[in-house]
């Protein structure tokens, strides 16, 4: 990146080239998403708004009003059809693709940027207004090929799959990318604003913007290499690639419909052969490896990606977030530690999340002293975009206040973090049994409850509830652990992390690669019900939640991950639709203020998995 824009300096100084303007605007739009300094995002914003003005003065010019009332008529003269795009120059249709692209990504620095809700909705504006130019530009090209295929429908090398040859590659990639993008944002949409957004008459097919991005790299459902050579390629072929993986690598924690992790394999292996030292697909061959819940290998590409450029050091910040994950889902909060402590010392995206990795890690290992003073800083280091609080900041502020508030005590802060961070769904099965369950078993006794460490034990007994075995032992429960402030709140957490981690020693991650020499010392069906139990203690003792609400309603998304797994689609489909009810569950409603914790990721990961559950995708 640094070389590109080193060459946008040297050779167009004033930027008055259009791919120039373009390309270095692009270049400060993503340095100034990565620091999220107001300083970086605001020249991003000047160099977009340079490279929209320049597009725009080589845009076909707009018919007068005459013409635009006679569009109405005469369809050729509309400035709103295919026929008006046919009408332009090359030059004129590139000039409308990088209209659409700088204000696009004026728009979402602005969004980004902005405190408040005037500037958010004039941001938005933009946004339709570059949809709206993808979708017209899509449309054109649909209708260019399709003339072209029944023009030469009877040739002996038509194969239903020409592409007009009068189109450069380059506009294809172009459109490719727009038009992919705008239907994979739109489908990801939660459903109340998707509802507002289908008003306009827009509405996103995630499968037309996944078939659209893999167009541009020649992408198919089974072929082992791209069809598409370096020769004849767009040159935004590999943004298509870096969003193809960003889809199925980075959002697959929040959806299921569309993910091919096998997909983001291939693309992986061919961009790393063609770029052994791509920071962009090095970030990938990471991400794919922690997909396949194998940490120590993601950390080695991380490494990689980190040493691979110094010019900037943002980057490297991708990697530190990457490596604090790995480690959490390979158990070494030490090392965990040491990255949120390097990114609270130099990133900038969010410090109330960094500065809270470190505490929850440092309480964790016992630092309590460190961990008190950390935490007291996390609520003042909140951010908003545009206006709003971002969810995963305002969680870590809710946890921080109650550490501070319950004098220096969570219980299991850096496991409850590994699991927001889908560490313990890419966690190997060995380290989960042998340092994850034995951690919550832990704290469980502290707690006074009774536990059975082996695995091979009664596994009936795991799952009992602390009544039961006080009325097995012919004593009351230890009512010094259960007046603590919050025991009910540890009590359903612990529980919840409990049926987690032997939800996935009995049923692993669909895209894991397991060891084949892996010997689990639990069978699938003991795993099985010691998850089972552990959630049916939390929906049981859920009413008495003081603060952390979230946790019923987690409980019952991943106890129908749980029963989907084993068969039970049925009983799975209860357990989603009971999450998207919007009703309160087994929580105390008087408690609970507004919402809790984490509640629209859990509303877009519920309606993916009730999508999948129809499509049988395995969750």
């Amino acid at each position: 990146m640094l070389e590109s824009e080193e060459y946008c300096n040297r050779v167009d100084p004033n930027k008055e080239r259009l791919y120039f303007a373009t390309g270095y605007g692009l270049i400060q739009c993503v340095k100034g998403l990565m620091s999220f300094e107001d300083k970086d995002l605001l020249s991003a914003i000047n160099h977009t708004r340079h490279g929209n003005s320049i597009a725009s003065a080589h845009r076909k010019p707009a018919p007068s009003l005459a013409g635009r009332l006679a569009g109405y008529i005469v369809p050729g003269m509309s400035n709103s059809g295919t026929e008006w795009i046919a009408q332009m120059t090359p030059v004129e249709r590139h000039a409308e693709l990088v209209y659409a692209e700088s204000l696009y990504e004026k728009s979402l620095l602005g969004i980004v940027y902005s405190g408040d809700w005037l500037a958010f909705i004039k941001e938005v504006l933009n946004m339709r207004t570059t949809i709206s130019i993808y979708r017209q530009l899509g449309r054109y090209l649909e209708a260019a090929d399709a003339a072209y295929v029944a023009a030469h429908a009877n040739d002996d090398a038509s194969d239903g799959s020409l592409e007009d040859p009068s189109i450069d590659v380059h506009f294809r990639s172009g459109v490719y990318l727009g038009v992919g993008l705008c239907h994979l944002i739109l489908s990801l949409m939660p459903g109340r604003l998707l509802t507002i957004v289908e008003l306009f008459g827009y509405r996103g097919d995630r499968k037309e913007g996944l078939r659209m991005l893999n167009r541009a790299g020649g992408w198919d459902a089974h072929g082992e290499r791209s069809v598409i050579s370096q020769e004849s390629e767009g040159v935004r072929r590999a943004i298509c690639d870096m969003t193809l993986l960003i889809f199925h690598l980075v959002l697959s924690a929040h959806t299921f419909e569309g993910i091919d992790v096998n997909m983001a394999r291939r693309i992986v292996e061919w961009n790393l052969e063609r770029y052994p030292n791509g920071v962009f697909f090095l970030f990938g061959a990471g991400r794919l490896a922690l997909a396949r819940s194998q940490p120590q290998q993601a950390l080695e590409y991380y490494a990689r990606a980190a040493q691979a450029q110094t010019q900037y050091r943002n980057m490297h910040h991708i990697s530190w977030w990457e490596s604090a994950i790995a480690n959490l889902a390979l158990w070494n909060v030490d090392a965990s530690r040491d990255w949120w402590d390097r990114l609270r010392d130099e990133a900038t995206w969010s410090k109330a999340t960094y500065t809270y990795g470190e505490a929850a890690c440092l309480a964790t290992v016992g630092d309590h002293v460190g961990a008190a003073k950390l935490m007291d800083k996390v609520s003042g280091l909140r951010q908003r975009i545009a206006g709003k609080s971002i969810p995963l900041e305002k969680f870590a502020a809710r946890k921080a206040r109650k550490y501070l508030a319950q004098k220096n005590h969570l219980i299991l802060p850096a496991l409850e973090l590994a699991y927001v961070f889908a560490a313990i769904a890419h966690a190997p099965r060995q380290v989960v049994l042998e340092c994850m369950i034995p951690h919550v078993h832990q704290a469980l006794e502290e707690l006074g409850v009774l536990v059975m460490n082996g695995v091979n034990g009664d596994a009936n007994l795991n799952g009992v509830r602390i009544k039961k075995v006080a009325e097995k032992n012919n004593r009351k429960p230890r009512s010094k652990a259960e007046g603590k402030e919050g025991y009910w709140d540890d009590l359903c957490l612990a529980r919840f992390l409990e049926g987690v981690c032997w939800r996935f020693v009995a049923y692993p991650d669909p895209d894991a690669e397991l060891d084949p020499d892996e010997k689990v010392s639990a069978s699938v069906e003991e795993a099985q019900h010691r998850a089972e139990t552990a959630f049916e203690q939390v929906f049981e003792n859920g009413h008495m939640i003081e603060l952390d609400h979230y946790i019923v309603y987690y409980a019952h998304f991943e106890y129908g991950r749980l029963l989907a797994r084993s068969g039970d689609k049925e009983g799975a489909k209860v357990q989603f639709d009971m999450v998207l009810s919007g009703k309160p569950l087994e929580v105390n409603v008087g408690g609970r203020k507004g919402k809790y914790s984490l509640e629209n990721a859990l509303y877009m990961r519920a309606n993916a998995a009730v999508d999948a559950l129809e499509q049988n995708r395995p969750l």
